[in-house]
């Protein structure tokens, strides 16, 4: 426990380079952030080692208040990436609204184009370890991503998804209270 008393410490140092950093939030160490000015973090936010967070041509990182990030989560933006109050991200997941361009053939990828499509991460998510959340994707409030899953679409508030590529297993029935399994 003592080690986050010099995250929380860490978090105050760096706050400056950021475009937001409110406390008590904590980044553990080490961590890789290109682009601080363009992050935004909220309050409470946990941050543990490992993170790498990038902006590029003055893309947005938005991670509003309560949210937990574990280890080894990489997040990417080009765009306004934002992801919601409330939320989990578990470890060695993966979260972007860039897509690289491979029209040209014969020229390589890293040579071509970046394209943003809108990534956005509703509130009270809990996104599982291991999973991809590519360019493009909307997650509504409540949703929850099973584990290594590869996401991609607009999703609607109050439902499961999981499997590559990733589709609806289960919503939320408000009338029953319970989870749907989606046939």
């Amino acid at each position: 426990m003592i080690f986050k008393v010099f995250w929380i410490i860490r978090a105050i140092f760096n706050k400056p380079f950021f475009g937001q950093l409110k406390l008590p939030s904590y980044l553990g160490r080490p961590v890789y952030i290109k682009g601080a000015s363009n992050i935004f973090i909220g309050r409470k936010v946990r941050i543990f080692p490992n993170i790498r967070l990038e902006t590029h041509f003055h893309g947005k990182i938005v991670i509003k208040d309560n949210v937990g990030i574990a280890q080894n989560v990489h997040i990417t933006a080009m765009g306004d990436l934002e992801i919601g109050e409330g939320s989990t991200i578990l470890a060695n997941v993966y979260i972007t609204d860039i897509k690289h361009c491979y029209t040209e053939i014969g020229k390589p990828i890293l040579d071509q184009p970046l394209i943003y499509e809108s990534t956005k991460i509703g509130s009270n998510c809990f996104v599982g370890i291991g999973a991809c959340i590519q360019a493009g994707t909307v997650l509504g409030n409540q949703c929850i991503v099973g584990a290594n899953s590869v996401v991609k679409g607009n999703f609607p508030d109050n439902c499961v998804i999981a499997g590559v590529p990733a589709k609806i297993i289960k919503r939320y029935d408000s009338e029953s209270g319970s989870w749907v399994k989606i046939k």
